[in-house]
């Protein structure tokens, strides 16, 4: 595929950057298939803002370990380090829901 320089604009600030070939490349590499919406600044900033959020410290209600999360919470007693919700999560995601497990485990009647 040949790529060529394009203009964007950017959705945050509405600047216009360049999307070189070479970053066309990149992206089609990786299986992605929108171009980006943000120029280079804009993007920065955003990945500054992330990394430089404000942590608050919790103690696990699963295992008692300390962490940090993004966010104050309202209860710190009914707080998951990551680890702890990962597990949860993931059980979640895997479990059957109820009424699918009752409908593989019911008889069939006659």
């Amino acid at each position: 595929m040949d790529f060529q320089d394009k203009t964007l604009t950017c959705k945050e600030c509405n600047n216009e950057f360049n999307w070189s070939a070479g970053e066309q490349k990149f992206y089609a590499d990786k299986g992605l298939q929108n171009s980006p919406g943000r120029c280079p600044d804009c993007r920065k900033a955003m990945k500054d803002k992330k990394t430089n959020r404000q942590m608050y410290s919790i103690v696990c209600k699963e295992c008692g370990k300390e962490g940090q999360v993004p966010f104050q919470p309202r209860n710190p007693d009914d707080v998951l380090c990551a680890e702890c919700f990962g597990k949860k999560r993931q059980e979640t995601k895997t479990s059957p829901d109820e009424s699918q497990e009752a409908s593989q485990t019911a008889e069939p009647q006659a």
